[in-house]
């Protein structure tokens, strides 16, 4: 489990492309999000001081890791939700698509893509890639 970075300086760099040799930070990672899910559901490897494009989030109960996470198709429509991020000042109204196409690997380094709606899945989705930016 890691501290939580709130320099933000090295939250506004872009992050590099994960490898298979970062399998160690999306662990750590994993555990830092579990260890903070009263009040997190999602957080990006800047976010425990890692600049590498991997992801965590609850999803349906369950926790997903992606790595090079990225959007390959948003609907056209966005519309604005409120949102905050963990331990750093609110961001408020943020616009999001009502339905991303995503794409990532798993922990085996496959190729994924996945449709989400805007419920909770897609926001975190998109809040989260928005760290990596």
């Amino acid at each position: 489990i890691r501290e939580i970075c709130k320099d933000e300086t090295f939250l506004a760099q872009k992050a590099a492309p994960a490898t298979a040799a970062d399998f160690g930070v999306a662990q750590d990672l994993m555990e830092t999000l579990i260890a903070h899910k009263d009040g997190c559901v999602g957080m990006a490897a800047n976010m425990i001081g890692v600049n590498k494009r991997i992801i965590a989030f609850e999803n349906d109960g369950e926790y997903m890791v992606m790595f090079k996470p990225c959007h390959r198709q948003n609907s056209p429509e966005p519309m604005k939700t409120d949102e905050g991020a963990y331990r750093l000042p609110a961001r408020g109204k943020t616009k999001r698509h009502k339905v991303i196409k995503v794409q990532w690997q798993n922990e085996k380094f496959q190729t994924r893509q996945k449709r989400l709606p805007a419920g909770q899945d897609g926001k975190s989705i998109q809040h989260e890639i928005d760290h990596c930016e």
